[in-house]
């Protein structure tokens, strides 16, 4: 699979002056487009709309200083509607707008080509399983929250400390299957997965039953989960494990992410510094077998 990534990694470059048509993309790296996003999000630690970007006016940069041409010119070349959209975004990722990089010849920033490759590092194998599901209900409380890649998530705290004590054990009370008890439930995540996106947070349950007054629903449909396990400090262990997941496993696997909701289990030490996590994610079998490689 990361021979195809790369080769969509080559598309892209002889096309920053064209449109890049993510599903083409995803046809060269023989997966879907949502799963293209997420395992580029995961791979190069920025979305691919963001690379794109950023690979563009690194290249209108070396344009812009070589002078050759108007800067309205380099402006439509490379997707934008008008020189004020370009200096913006200009501006953005160099510091300094086109017209005074080129009046003083500025140092500009460069976004280097990306190249994927395999290293082999003996960081032990990956706890995990493969499950069929019905179509199940979770139960619970809701908010939007923005995706933090790293560290604590303020918003997630701030929501989980303001549930009551009482709406968790009606919530405990519920939970009739797998994964039990009070789960973390993400959806709607942005395709991007750019930090600072928002998405849906829950705290629920998974369940059979009648949501009581005051709780939502979120109906998911039946489909293959794959269930991974992990131990350690919080929350980096549990962090480290949706890197894992994305970054190891499923180049390694004959599956991709589908679209659905992202379901964490974690118990907690007694002081809350250690925990053990489950992490159950919606998968469907990649064409072709081993790594999502056609025949």
């Amino acid at each position: 699979m990361l021979e195809q990534l790369n080769e969509a990694l080559e598309h892209i470059e002889d096309r920053l002056d064209q449109p890049i048509d993510v599903a083409g993309l995803a046809r060269i790296a023989a997966t879907s487009e949502y799963h293209l996003r997420r395992m580029f999000s995961a791979l190069a630690g920025m979305p691919l709309s963001e690379y794109v970007r950023r690979r563009r006016l690194t290249v209108a940069g070396a344009e812009v200083l070589d002078g050759q041409d108007s800067l309205l010119d380099i402006a439509v070349r490379y997707g934008y509607g008008s020189g004020e959209a370009f200096a913006r975004a200009f501006r953005a990722v160099h510091g300094i707008g086109p017209g005074e990089a080129r009046r003083t010849n500025a140092t500009l920033v460069s976004q280097p080509r990306l190249a994927f490759r395999l290293t082999v590092e003996g960081s032990g194998s990956m706890r995990y399983r493969v499950a069929d599901r019905p179509a199940f209900t979770v139960v619970g409380l809701r908010a939007r929250v923005p995706l933090v890649h790293s560290g604590p998530n303020r918003a997630i705290i701030d929501f989980v400390r303001g549930i009551a004590p009482r709406d968790l054990e009606r919530l405990e009370e519920l939970s009739d299957q797998e994964p039990r008890g009070v789960v973390a439930v993400c959806d709607g995540l942005d395709p991007s997965r750019a930090e600072g996106t928002e998405l849906d947070y829950w705290q629920g349950v998974i369940t059979s039953r009648v949501a009581p007054e005051g709780m939502a629903t979120l109906a998911v449909p039946a489909g293959t989960w794959a269930v991974f396990s992990a131990s350690g400090p919080v929350p980096g262990a549990i962090q480290e494990l949706w890197r894992d997941v994305f970054t190891q496993w499923f180049p390694s696997n004959p599956y991709r992410g589908r679209p659905g909701p992202e379901i964490l289990r974690t118990r907690l030490s007694p002081d809350g510094s250690e925990g053990e996590a489950e992490l159950w994610l919606p998968v469907e079998r990649g064409r072709g077998g081993h790594g999502t490689r056609p025949a």
